[in-house]
């Protein structure tokens, strides 16, 4: 395609509001690769940024030259390993995953549930680590992935020790339902978020799905800031949440205790 034709492209992206300059669009394609999406074909990114194809082609073909994606036999495009080695390097999550794994994975053995560690970015969950088995297959969450805090007993923790202002702005909605169960209030979420403040812990029932419960509770950095949380998932038939709740906490004070003693008076968990 000449230039000529690329920049007429380049306009037409400007007239819908999406972003003109390249690194804002390379942002934007790369910000498409996740949770469902993690491999997608290039009509797919077009459709997802909203960008022309011929933009998205010159883009993602300069990715995979650079290795930060890669395109698979089936000609879709997923995360490359050049890409993943640079995010290996982020230190936000790694000191954090290096202390709370093996804990994790001792609650995982004890249980037989899923465990899930997950932080705050924005008004967004991003999950860190998890473990589960064959036995008991979750589905979600995916590592790398970000969710709503307004639908998950992980995200209930997150949110309510969140600043003032991101509560505020999460509590704005709207509030996507997932399940007969979810929760779709400002009220109703406030009311959750009032009760983890004060018992230290969140109970989630078939809030995501019609299967699974979950129960989650705060880990605290060095400088006493909530910077992380635990949960374990389960399906309601299996056990009672209330059973499960002393277990989980355990392991998050033991986690938080080894995050305080090896860590820094300023914790890089928490974010925005």
């Amino acid at each position: 395609m000449s230039e000529v034709a690329d920049d007429r492209a380049d306009d037409s992206t400007e007239e819908r509001g999406l972003p003109k300059s390249m690194v804002d669009r390379t942002l934007l394609i790369l910000g498409t690769f996740q949770n469902r999406q993690r491999r997608q074909t290039l009509s797919e990114i077009s459709r997802s940024t909203g960008l022309p194809i011929a933009t998205c082609y010159r883009i993602v073909q300069r990715l995979t030259e650079w290795g930060a994606l890669e395109k698979g036999e089936d000609g879709r495009y997923y995360i490359g390993l050049r890409l993943w080695e640079v995010a290996a390097l982020a230190p936000q999550p790694s000191r954090l995953q290096r202390v709370a794994r093996s804990f994790m994975q001792d609650l995982f053995e004890a249980t037989g549930h899923a465990t899930h560690l997950a932080i705050r970015d924005g008004l967004e969950l991003v999950s860190v680590e998890r473990f589960h088995g064959g036995r008991r297959p979750v589905p979600r969450p995916i590592v790398g992935g970000r969710y709503p805090m307004h639908a998950t007993a992980i995200g209930h923790v997150l949110l309510a020790y969140a600043p003032f202002k991101v509560r505020e702005e999460v509590l704005k909605g709207p509030f996507e339902r997932f399940t007969s169960r979810s929760l779709t209030t400002r009220a109703d979420i406030e009311g959750v978020i009032e009760r983890v403040r004060h018992v230290g812990y969140a109970i989630c029932d078939r809030h995501v799905d019609e299967l699974h419960c979950s129960v989650a509770a705060p880990i605290y950095g060095q400088s006493g800031a909530v910077v992380a949380a635990l949960s374990v998932a389960f399906t309601d038939r299996d056990v009672n949440p209330l059973t499960q709740v002393d277990l989980v906490r355990v392991t998050a004070r033991r986690i938080s205790l080894l995050l305080k003693s090896t860590g820094r008076p300023q914790d890089p968990f928490s974010t925005r």
